[in-house]
């Protein structure tokens, strides 16, 4: 099995054609995954829907969408609707029987919400926030 991500900005422009093509020709010989990104169009849309978006950074310095019960509607239908409908397009246009899943569809992917995260503020101070639906 091959698992091939495709970043958010290929999303953003529309998968070139000759990717597509050889997308198909790895298909042919064996059992293709792709998972996709899409982000900065999650922003977009929510920015548009008039929710801001709010980033957090943890103490390893990753930084991450605090994803609050909004975020989280809006982040869902720009990953299945938007992303996912439109990609599912694409691949089937050049022939290539594609099927699109979030990690909902049939529980695939479980997890736990944490209640509590820590994050280092503006100032670099340390705190401990509600969770919400972020990690």
């Amino acid at each position: 099995m091959i698992t091939v991500k495709v970043g958010g900005d290929m999303v953003k422009k529309g998968l070139d054609p000759s990717f597509l093509l050889d997308l198909k020709e790895l298909a042919e010989r064996d059992r293709v995954v792709i998972v996709h990104g899409g982000g900065d169009i999650v922003t977009e849309i929510a920015e548009k829907l008039g929710k801001p978006q709010v980033f957090v950074k943890s103490p390893s310095g990753i930084t991450s969408r605090y994803t609050d019960r909004e975020t989280v509607e809006i982040y869902t239908m720009v990953m299945s609707g938007m992303i996912n409908s439109k990609l599912v397009a694409e691949l089937r246009r050049v022939g290539l029987n594609a099927v699109g899943l979030s990690g909902i569809d049939g529980a695939l992917i479980r997890a736990r919400r944490k209640k509590r995260i820590i994050i280092v503020d503006e100032r670099g101070r340390r705190r401990i926030i509600d969770g919400g639906f972020t990690g």
